[in-house]
Formats: C-alpha cells, structure tokens, sequence
C-alpha cells in the first residue's frame, strides 16, 4: 500500500496535461492565439478559432488536435473547443495555470 504522500502526488500529476507534448503544444504563435482566444473561458469553433489565428481551418484543427491530444484543450458537443475548466485563469488575468507551467497569455504581442 503507498504511503498518503504518494497517493497525493499520483492523483496531482493525473490532472496535470503531458509535460512534453505541452512543451511543444506551446511553441507555435497561433497555437497562443487559439489558448488566448479560449482563455476567456467560452467554448469557440474551429472556424472562429482559425480567424483568431489567422490560418485557415485545415491548419486551426491540426493545431487543436495536437493541444487536445497534449491534454490543454478540450472539444465537446458541436466540436465547440475550451480550455478544461480546471486550467482556466481567473477572469481578467491573461495567466493559464497547466500545474507545471503557467502561461501568459499577453506576453509576445
């Protein structure tokens, strides 16, 4: 049986998104357009997040499938994408907390 210590530092790390695939899901330009764009907090469509980006469709679901698939976006009914509520920044702060990075969202403009 592990130790409670343990069992907290398991259960933490599974709520945080792949340490990897978040490094590489942060290092694109229009991948931080799309994150600050949802980082308000409302769901938004590929096509909306494409304008955002300034890319086309094609190229916005490529970008939301690798953020979906590092675990810091989620798409639900009506493929409408979000950052997972837990991540969310607190309205008015440009900071999105992903437990081993926070970034922010206004910097780089």
């Amino acid at each position: 049986m592990n130790p409670p210590s343990e069992t907290v530092q398991t259960a933490t790390a599974t709520t945080m998104p792949d340490f990897e695939r978040t490094v590489i899901a942060i290092g694109h330009k229009r991948r931080w357009k799309i994150l600050k764009e949802l980082s308000a907090g409302e769901p938004r469509t590929i096509s909306e997040l494409a304008a955002v980006a300034g890319c086309g469709y094609d190229n916005a679901a490529q970008h939301l499938k690798l953020m979906r698939n590092a675990g810091l976006v989620v798409s639900g009914r009506g493929h409408l994408y979000q950052i997972p509520k837990q991540y969310l920044p607190t309205p008015g702060q440009p900071v999105v907390d992903f437990g081993h990075c926070l970034l922010r969202l206004d910097a780089g403009e």
